[in-house]
């Protein structure tokens, strides 16, 4: 459910803004002044700070980064009827599909390979399943039954997303997509495009995961702040960022039940929620791979995690594990 999953997701919080940070008005900026956006987007509070001479192109920049990403709701929202990705899991299949479907698809496959199957996009008969057993009336507190979830899990597994430019197909009968796990980054990642196609070069952009275009205009790095998911309001650290991007994932961000046993987060090999960590945090050279690798990382074992990583020189990871103890791993 790209929409609310966005929300229950965020676990990053953006800390020392410019004292000087404005909403965007009509008159000129400031040498070194940050031209400062808010709104809503894909689900969840969403900003664009940016250094520009020129107000009135700082806006134009940013209304068209906003188009820009009202357009990949279109393609990946499960909130909207009339969205492709809902055309999709109706029928299975979607004829001649956006590009941007395709790049995503592909680059969610790409990073189920790399995971061994911990990425997967076709987990959403799980979300399903769960959602309707707790939605009933005195659901069973240990979740779901045996046969029930083996069902789902006969639906799930990335290898039956067949992906080409011409035509996506869904292989298994049942079978459903989710792109809550990338879809933020990769919205994230085609602001920063744009942005930098227009010559930006200080920059930071939140559209649901972080990114930053270098540094501040003092030559500081911008400061982004880890939220706590279990402590409302409190950060577990900060952070520096200069051209890299950070994504952090929790399962306390949503839950199911009243424990918070069955959360958001589902381990395609068994269909349950996993409790390895309580938040994982990636910082990569793009959006798209911090958000992915989050979502991967929070259903594997550290050992896991450090081979993948040791092929990815330009990748970090920062757990914070069940006990409270911080693990930093990586560039």
């Amino acid at each position: 459910m790209l929409n609310r999953d966005i929300s229950r997701r965020r676990m990053i919080a953006i800390t020392a803004m410019a004292a000087c940070s404005t909403v965007l008005t009509g008159r000129p900026a400031q040498a070194h002044e940050a031209i400062r956006w808010q709104g809503f987007a894909l689900g969840a509070q969403v900003s664009i700070e940016i250094y520009h001479p020129d107000r009135v192109e700082a806006e134009r920049l940013v209304q068209h980064c906003i188009l820009t990403v009202r357009r990949l709701e279109a393609q990946f929202s499960l909130y909207r009827a009339d969205s492709a990705i809902c055309s999709l899991n109706r029928t299975g299949v979607l004829v001649s599909p956006d590009a941007h479907m395709v790049a995503l698809l592909k680059a969610s496959l790409s990073f189920a390979e790399m995971t061994d199957g911990a990425f997967d996009p076709t987990v959403q008969p799980l979300w399903r399943l769960y959602a309707d057993h707790f939605a009933a009336d005195l659901p069973d507190p240990a979740g779901p039954s045996t046969g029930k979830l083996a069902d789902a899990l006969a639906k799930v597994g990335h290898r039956g997303l067949l992906v080409g430019p011409d035509r996506i197909a869904l292989v298994k009968r049942g079978a459903a997509v989710t792109l809550n796990g990338i879809a933020q980054g990769y919205a994230t990642d085609r602001v920063v495009d744009s942005l930098r196609e227009a010559g930006l070069s200080t920059t930071l952009v939140d559209m649901g995961e972080i990114r930053a275009i270098g540094g501040r205009p003092d030559a500081t790095p911008w400061r982004v702040g880890l939220s706590d998911p279990d402590r409302p309001g409190l950060l577990t650290e900060t952070i520096d960022l200069v051209d890299r991007a950070v994504a952090t994932t929790a399962g306390a961000g949503f839950h199911f039940d009243g424990p918070g046993r069955f959360t958001h987060l589902f381990d395609p090999a068994t269909g349950r929620s996993p409790a390895l960590y309580r938040t994982v945090s990636v910082i990569a050279p793009t959006a798209t791979e911090a958000d992915a690798l989050s979502t991967a990382f929070s259903t594997m074992p550290l050992a896991r995690i450090r081979h993948i990583i040791s092929r990815r020189p330009a990748v970090q990871v920062r757990l914070v594990d069940a006990s409270g103890a911080t693990i930093i791993d990586g560039a």
